[in-house]
């Protein structure tokens, strides 16, 4: 029997690529000029790939119930977030099923985060200490 996790929904808008650039140092214009990002084939202005990380590690640590009970996370970027110019954004939705139960009672998560329908992330998992 598979054990889903209630999914968590983030809002990404422009503001916050912009907030995130300033926190991380990343001003490539992929993340805020929809012309260069038209430019290089991409749909439009993308989320900072590290920036989605960031979310989906939100919701682990949220069901984890605390920062320091994740103990191994892990993604790789499979497609990107677009981030249209409105003030609605976009949303990005991030779901978990738990994959196993260790020896040690940890709990290893199976991730999922979609844009538009789309999975933007491949092979995420989290590894959660046993409470």
């Amino acid at each position: 029997m598979t054990v889903e996790l209630e999914p968590q929904t983030f809002r990404v808008t422009r503001a916050d690529l912009v907030r995130y650039a300033g926190a991380s140092g990343d001003f490539n214009p992929i993340h805020w000029s929809d012309r260069i990002a038209t430019g290089v084939g991409l749909p439009g202005v993308i989320a900072h790939g590290m920036f989605t990380m960031a979310l989906v590690g939100r919701a682990v640590t949220t069901w984890a119930g605390a920062a320091d009970a994740v103990v191994e996370f892990s993604v790789r970027f499979s497609r990107p977030v677009p981030v249209p110019d409105t003030d609605e954004g976009t949303d990005v939705v991030v779901s978990a099923s738990v994959k196993e139960v260790t020896d040690e009672g940890h709990t290893r998560l199976s991730l999922t985060a979609t844009c538009n329908g789309d999975k933007v992330l491949s092979m995420a998992q989290a590894l959660i200490r046993k409470r």
